[in-house]
C-alpha cells in the first residue's frame, strides 16, 4: 500500500472545519483512505504542558488525514487531494499536528508539534543522542 498522511490541531470543529471535512469526504480518491477525528481531553487535559513532550492540551480535536492507495500510479492523485483537504483545514486549525500522523515532508512543523517543549526537547537529544543516530522519523536535531 502506498500511504501519505496529514494532522492538524483544532480548538474546535467550527463551521469551517466541517465544511472542509464535508467537501473532502466526498471526494475521496481512495477506498483505503479514512479520516480520524480524535478528542483531546479527560485525563491529557489534566497533566501540565511541560510534563511531557505532548504539548497541545488545550486543543479539543486532531484530525488525521490517512490516505492509503495500493497502485503507485495514483499517488500523485491521492497526495494532492490530501494537501488539498490539509490546506483546507489550515485556517482552522493551530499549529502542529499530532507527531505520529505527520508525513516526512512535515519536518518543518516538528517543533510546532511540540511547542513549548520544543527547547528542552533538543537539550534531550543532545544530551542523550549528540550524533543524531534516532534521526529516521519527525528527527529532533541535537543542535
Amino acid at each position: 500500500m502506498q500511504g501519505y498522511w496529514k494532522a492538524n490541531f483544532l480548538r474546535e470543529l467550527n463551521d469551517g472545519a466541517i465544511a472542509a471535512h464535508t467537501q473532502f469526504g466526498a471526494t475521496v480518491t481512495s477506498m483505503n483512505t479514512a479520516v480520524h477525528i480524535y478528542p483531546i481531553d479527560g485525563a491529557v487535559s489534566r497533566v501540565a504542558v511541560e510534563d511531557t513532550a505532548f504539548a497541545h492540551r488545550d486543543m479539543k480535536f486532531s484530525p488525521v488525514i490517512a490516505t492509503q492507495w495500493p497502485d503507485p500510479a495514483d499517488n500523485e492523485a491521492n497526495i494532492a487531494w490530501a494537501r488539498a483537504y490539509a490546506a483546507a483545514l489550515a485556517p482552522h486549525s493551530e499549529a502542529g499536528g499530532y507527531i505520529n500522523f505527520m508525513d516526512s515532508e512535515d519536518q518543518n512543523r516538528v517543533a510546532d508539534n511540540y511547542g513549548p517543549n520544543w527547547e528542552k526537547l533538543v537539550s534531550v537529544k543532545a544530551k542523550y543522542d549528540p550524533d543524531n543516530l534516532f534521526r529516521v522519523n519527525q528527527n529532533i536535531p541535537p543542535s
